[in-house]
């Protein structure tokens, strides 16, 4: 199927037949890292996404230092709306912000249709830098925000409690939202596709803020235009993430969105998941990220009882239910990797009939 020398990850999103489970935790290129925080020291957070030595540097040491079975390129959602013409600015302790959000027509004009190869070169560099780097140890992964989260940014300008802009914006200006998602679709779908020809060998779509939405507008302003990404995805084996957070009611639509693999935050009991689904998607997920705050013998039960409940049989990537926090003592995620390595193998092969 592939010349990976680890192809575990690949191999469990497309339910097939694996020797143990894969793990890799989302956010797991980061600040508990202090080989991390070093590269940190030398460039800010943006420059370190638009170096490639330095995205293929902190990208590759969950690899080295964790013994992650697969890697996902060190970058940021959100270099997709800047590379779209929107002014982004990123510092420490207060996220990223747009300065001047979408909130009007006038201000939807500004954005434009980019090609990825282009606007966003830098990434697609980093991609192929990492391939070389790693040499066919692990897979790497693309990933992307989805239109949804990415709109909320866009016209929220930032972070915020009760996301009242969006809201207002999407009941007040439907067709423009409407018009405005459909651009960004576009533009996402043609940079995964770019990424996917780079190198990588896996895409995710992180749609973060999917929750903030109830089940109706979930699949008004939200999955269709996820569903178009994944449509639009070449070529058809390439493995797709979908990771919504927040949405539990959604799994049976998630299912049928033609993605392969269905990510799951912690709010859900993950047999309970698979039983909804049917093993028609494989799964992905879902420790509580704050659960490698405690000991080792705690961090190592909790693994344990969500493989069981998860049970025998291909179809699983270990994950956490979002990303890893940035004071999580790096031994307490090599815990959770050495665990998993070392009990999955009572859920397959043999065992598993």
């Amino acid at each position: 199927m592939t010349a990976l020398k680890n192809d575990l990850f690949l191999r469990a999103c497309k339910r097939l037949p694996v020797e143990r489970t894969p793990i890799w935790v989302m956010r797991q290129a980061g600040r508990y890292l202090p080989e991390y925080r070093a590269v940190r020291k030398k460039a800010d957070f943006m420059t370190m996404c638009k170096t490639p030595e330095l995205a293929a540097e902190v990208t590759l040491q969950p690899v080295d230092l964790i013994g992650v079975d697969a890697a996902i390129i060190f970058s940021d959602i959100l270099v997709v709306p800047e590379a779209m013409g929107m002014e982004l600015e990123i510092t420490e302790g207060k996220g990223p912000v747009f300065p001047h959000p979408i909130r009007n027509e006038a201000d939807a004009k500004k954005l434009k249709e980019i090609d990825p190869g282009q606007e966003l070169k830098y990434v697609l560099d980093a991609v192929a830098l990492t391939k070389k780097e790693l040499n066919q140890r692990v897979p790497l992964i693309g990933f992307c925000g989805s239109p949804w989260t990415l709109l909320t940014y866009m016209v929220e300008g930032q972070g915020a409690k009760n996301f009242s802009i969006i809201k207002n914006f999407i009941y007040n200006q439907p067709a423009l939202a409407h018009a405005l998602l459909d651009k960004i679709t576009r533009v996402t779908a043609d940079y995964l596709n770019a990424k996917i020809q780079a190198g990588v060998d896996a895409v995710q779509i992180f749609d973060t803020w999917g929750g903030l939405l109830s089940p109706h507008d979930f699949e008004t302003f939200s999955l269709p235009y996820m569903e178009k990404i994944i449509r639009r995805i070449r070529p058809k084996d390439i493995p797709v993430i979908l990771f919504a957070k927040g949405v539990h009611f959604s799994y049976p639509k998630l299912v049928e969105s033609g993605a392969d693999v269905i990510g799951l935050d912690w709010s859900m009991e993950i047999g309970a998941v698979r039983k909804l689904t049917g093993d028609k998607v494989a799964l992905q997920g879902n420790m509580d990220p704050t659960v490698l705050y405690a000991g080792h013998e705690y961090i190592r039960g909790e693994a344990l009882r969500i493989m069981r409940s998860f049970g025998h049989g291909s179809g699983h990537v270990f994950n956490l239910g979002h990303g890893i926090l940035p004071d999580v003592p790096p031994e307490n995620l090599k815990a959770l990797v050495r665990c998993v390595k070392e009990e999955s193998a009572q859920f397959h092969g043999s065992a598993s009939k």
